[in-house]
């Protein structure tokens, strides 16, 4: 099976092997959003994922 090139490009993967992605919800109508509602979508997100999505969605 090939993997997912567009869903691969928004993962990063540490040091350690951890993935993270990056909060949805940044692109637009964040003006209305609470201050600490945008502080909270700057952090990324650990996702945890089983073998076979990681085999997937990973080279």
């Amino acid at each position: 099976m090939k993997t997912n090139k567009s869903y691969t490009k928004r993962l990063r993967v540490t040091k350690n092997g951890k993935i993270l992605a990056r909060t949805p919800g940044h692109n637009h109508f964040n003006a209305k959003e609470s201050g600490k509602g945008r502080m909270r979508r700057r952090r990324w997100k650990v996702l945890n994922m089983s073998a076979s999505d990681r085999s997937r969605f990973l080279p």
